[in-house]
């Protein structure tokens, strides 16, 4: 094993600084990343689609359940399969309580093309509480690339698609897919997705957050128990 050099504590500490400069110029990059990625357009989506839930059928626009903005985690889980995939489920237990999210008016989800009989058993055995949806009978999966190819030919892949919600109108901000996710998880990394961002005061473009769920800040955080749903 290749394990790292040994050196002094005074050795150490000159290069974490070195090393600290890059980290805070990458911090600084990706703000300008993020900021880059609101301001992206988007395209009303007037295609109806259908999905098998809990509490039965449900539209895209049902989905997002009274808030402004949706995340769906295309989940890897074909109709023939008989469990969902693995790095997906590596994945989906890293999603903490949704109240974070839900505070700022954002709405997370699961999809996946398995039919809803299947799903429902699994997501018993992982122990899950995110709502997940069954998209088998639609296009969803193949519109948003999430099923690639056609028949024998197509296969999975896992990803994130953001909607925004403006009335009845829905709109389709942004999607990423397999190494895309590689740095998402927590619930600031996902805002940093969504066309309303983190809804804080800093962000660029300005005036995104107005009127936007919880007054923005990461200092009007609370316990997940304590916001006002």
């Amino acid at each position: 094993m290749g394990l790292p050099g040994i050196v002094t504590r005074e050795e150490w500490l000159a290069a974490r600084k070195e090393l600290l400069a890059k980290e805070k110029a990458e911090t600084r990059a990706r703000d300008a990343l993020n900021a880059e990625r609101r301001r992206l357009p988007m395209v009303e989506i007037g295609k109806e689609y259908l999905f098998d839930g809990s509490d039965g059928k449900a539209t895209l626009f049902d989905l997002f359940d009274g808030d402004a903005q949706l995340i769906v985690y295309h989940f890897m889980f074909a109709p023939e399969w008989d469990a969902g995939c693995r790095s997906c489920s590596a994945f989906l237990d890293q999603i903490g309580h949704l109240a974070h999210l839900r505070a700022r008016s954002t709405n997370f989800i699961a999809v996946s093309r398995a039919p809803f009989t299947k799903i429902l058993p699994f997501k018993a055995r992982m122990g899950w509480t995110v709502p997940w949806y069954s998209s088998n009978g639609s296009d969803f999966n193949e519109d948003f690339d999430a099923t690639v190819g056609e028949g024998d030919e197509s296969f999975e892949q896992p990803g994130i698609s953001c909607f925004l919600r403006d009335g009845d109108r829905v709109f389709h901000t942004y999607s990423t897919y397999a190494r895309g996710l590689d740095w998402v998880a927590s619930y600031s990394s996902l805002f940093d997705l969504t066309a309303l961002g983190r809804q804080e005061e800093w962000e660029e473009p300005k005036g995104r957050s107005a009127g936007i769920g919880a007054p923005a800040g990461s200092s009007r955080v609370r316990y997940h128990d304590e916001y006002e749903m």
